[in-house]
């Protein structure tokens, strides 16, 4: 170390390295701690961040985990606060953003790999269910993107008529329902099924057709249409 160096914390030297082979490798070359190191030294400009990162991962497992946890949780790693909380949201905000936009660009149908990624970043990770609707024209590109529900840990309180009233106000051809399953399962259960019928028999009529019903969790999705179920 020289001179000018005697001075610094033993920590800047490895962040200078940290953030050279993240822009030499790339994201793919670090670990998850390290990428949330990264995220972390704006929070903590005068503190080492690898104890706080690796906090993170023994606390959450992953990197997309410990972004998605929610807040108050995230308060209870020891040195974790609501600066390190802001900049770990801001980071999930970001890239939901970006896949937002790049869902809105293409027709649904032809970039469905995309709706399943960006539906199951934004609502997989969500401890409480969530119900929202994709509404899309006659081209099939999304005109609206609403979470209309949402409800406990187990259950979501639907209503048949708002959903199909929603579509017809937007002048809707067709719609996508997607809800997540905090448990991680995204299996359908029979109310899911059940209201999913209830929905496709209402809209029929007034010529907003149920392309598919999404149920994301941490374990993957599932499709109605991929089941036979629609």
């Amino acid at each position: 170390m020289g001179f000018k160096d005697a001075g610094k914390p033993h920590y800047f030297g490895h962040r200078e390295r940290l953030r050279r082979r993240f822009r030499e490798a790339g994201a793919d070359a670090l670990p998850d701690y390290e990428l949330l190191e990264l995220i972390l030294f704006r929070a903590a400009p005068r503190r080492d961040t690898k104890p706080l990162a690796k906090a993170l991962i023994a606390r959450f497992g992953t990197f997309a985990e410990a972004v998605n946890a929610p807040e108050e949780l995230l308060c209870e790693v020891p040195g974790i606060g609501e600066a390190a909380v802001v900049e770990l949201k801001l980071v999930r905000a970001a890239a939901l953003r970006v896949m937002r936009g790049e869902v809105l660009e293409r027709p649904v149908l032809s970039s469905w790999a995309l709706v399943l990624d960006y539906c199951r970043a934004s609502m997989g990770f969500e401890n409480t269910e969530q119900f929202r609707i994709l509404f899309l024209d006659k081209r099939n590109q999304i005109i609206a993107d609403e979470v209309q529900q949402k409800g406990t840990v187990d259950h979501t309180p639907v209503y048949v008529r708002e959903v199909v009233k929603r579509a017809l106000e937007l002048s809707a051809m067709a719609i996508v329902l997607v809800h997540n399953h905090p448990s991680g399962d995204p299996t359908p259960s029979r109310a899911d099924i059940e209201m999913t019928k209830q929905i496709v028999a209402a809209g029929k009529p007034l010529g907003v057709i149920v392309h598919d019903h999404i149920i994301v969790g941490k374990k993957g999705h599932a499709s109605f249409r991929g089941l036979g179920l629609i």
